[in-house]
């Protein structure tokens, strides 16, 4: 417990809570970052994380980055992620179980959905015991229309006409890959996909007529756009030279190594269209149902469009980085809600 409470303060994060349950082998950490617009906001991950502080870093950078996506998608919420520890001898069912109290308690102060690692099962455990987690099967499809509307505002800032005939290369065949896929293919993309798991990948192709690339060199093919949608960190300095695509442009969650990364995309002149962006499709639908009372979230993730063109203008009117423009632009609306609610 110690490395978790230096983690907290040399990373200054705010509201950790820890829920632990050794007799199912529980350790789960939710991290609230900034709720200024609303309850917090994110998913649930359940990774094999090497250290508790790993887990803890990696959930306050992912919850941070929901605060922005939140204010981006001009939603009532803030930034949350809660993360599970995997390992050997967890028992999920009721672990998840647990979870879902926890959260329960929490009185609608987080709402969660699905993230990586955490499967179907696992949130109808939670959302059994909680009426804050949302598993509807639809939100991976709004993540794959919302990419779809950023792609289509990036293509057309670079000259092309949307994504017809765009090559596209998605790193990851899961839920949010195989939901990107279809809604690329199905407005004109030639999509080729690439997953550790080779056979999800083959599956995700059968479905959706996308070709199967290698998952070692997906994010170097010769193509228009690369989408990373699966594991975040994956974009890195060191690959930015073989990147053979105009533009970045996916919904993995934090697919930037670092914040650095940017500047070496720009310099590099290589579109990034950020991933809080891209992937806000599920929060969208989540938050817009459950806390704002929308019928119909679609025009909120068609808007996504609209943001990812008034991102990459004010980047090149500026020289800044898109990902510095969509970080100023979410903390100015913050910042206004604060100065209102005084």
């Amino acid at each position: 417990m110690s490395d978790l409470l230096s983690t907290i303060q040399a990373e200054r994060i705010g509201r950790t809570l820890v829920i632990s349950e050794p007799e199912c082998g529980l350790l789960a950490l939710i991290v609230l970052d900034d709720l200024t617009l609303g309850p917090g906001a994110g998913g649930i991950r359940t990774r094999a994380y090497r250290s508790e502080s790993e887990a803890l870093h990696d959930a306050a950078r992912l919850a941070r980055a929901m605060t922005i996506k939140c204010a981006l998608a001009g939603l009532d919420a803030g930034g949350a992620k809660g993360v599970v520890l995997d390992h050997p001898g967890l028992d999920r069912t009721r672990a998840f179980l647990r979870l879902g109290e926890a959260i329960e308690d929490l009185r609608g102060l987080f709402h969660t959905a699905g993230d990586l690692g955490t499967t179907a099962a696992d949130l109808r455990l939670m959302a059994s015991r909680t009426r804050y987690v949302h598993p509807e099967e639809d939100l991976t499809i709004a993540t794959g229309r919302g990419l779809l509307r950023s792609m289509e505002a990036a293509a057309r800032h670079a000259g092309r006409d949307g994504v017809r005939g765009l090559k596209v290369a998605i790193q990851g065949a899961g839920a949010i890959g195989a939901a990107a896929a279809k809604a690329l293919i199905d407005a004109g993309a030639i999509v080729t996909i690439a997953d550790l798991d080779r056979p999800r990948a083959v599956h995700v192709a059968q479905q959706t007529g996308a070709q199967v690339g290698d998952p070692e060199t997906i994010l170097e093919l010769e193509v228009d756009v690369i989408a990373p949608c699966a594991i975040g960190g994956v974009v890195t300095r060191g690959l930015v030279p073989r990147i053979k695509a105009f533009a970045v442009c996916g919904a993995a969650n934090n697919a930037l190594a670092d914040d650095s990364v940017a500047e070496t995309l720009r310099a590099a002149r290589i579109l990034h269209v950020p991933d809080m962006i891209a992937s806000a499709g599920a929060v969208i639908v989540g938050i817009g149902r459950a806390v704002m009372g929308l019928s119909d979230p679609t025009p909120l993730i068609d808007a996504l469009g609209d943001t990812t063109t008034q991102v990459l203008v004010e980047a090149t009117r500026t020289g800044r980085t898109p990902l510095e423009v969509a970080q100023a632009r979410a903390k100015a609306r913050i910042r206004e809600r604060r100065f209102q609610a005084v």
